[in-house]
């Protein structure tokens, strides 16, 4: 648990980074070098490399080697794990919703609302 937790604790961290975000969202599209990644960026090509340590740190990229480039890689499935402890926060509150949405919308409820309305 205290592994699980470090590992969403340093995504989560590399996430908060706007750049880093950014970074992440063109790996979406598909893998590329620092120096593709750094184009849209004012900062330094070092810098953009400091910002895909810590993703890679995180386990959200890859690099590997391709001749002279070494294209960073999107991890799918590190991203996967993220979006599953997300998903387990939704949706136990979206069936808290759908729970009191039935009450709502019970006819008691319904009779209820009359009640008051003729008072």
């Amino acid at each position: 648990m205290v592994h699980d937790d470090e590992q969403l604790d340093s995504a989560f961290l590399a996430l908060a980074d706007p750049i880093r975000r950014r970074i992440i969202a063109r790996l979406s599209r598909g893998p590329a070098t620092v120096n593709e990644l750094a184009e849209p960026f004012a900062i330094t090509k070092q810098a953009v490399s400091k910002h895909i340590q810590v993703l890679e740190q995180a386990g959200l990229v890859t690099r590997t080697r391709d001749a002279q480039r070494r294209p960073v890689h999107l991890d799918p499935a590190r991203l996967e794990a993220l979006t599953a402890w997300i998903d387990q926060y939704r949706l136990v509150r979206e069936g808290q919703f759908r729970s009191l949405d039935a009450v709502l919308q019970s006819p008691a409820a319904a009779r209820g609302t009359q009640a008051k309305d003729s008072s």
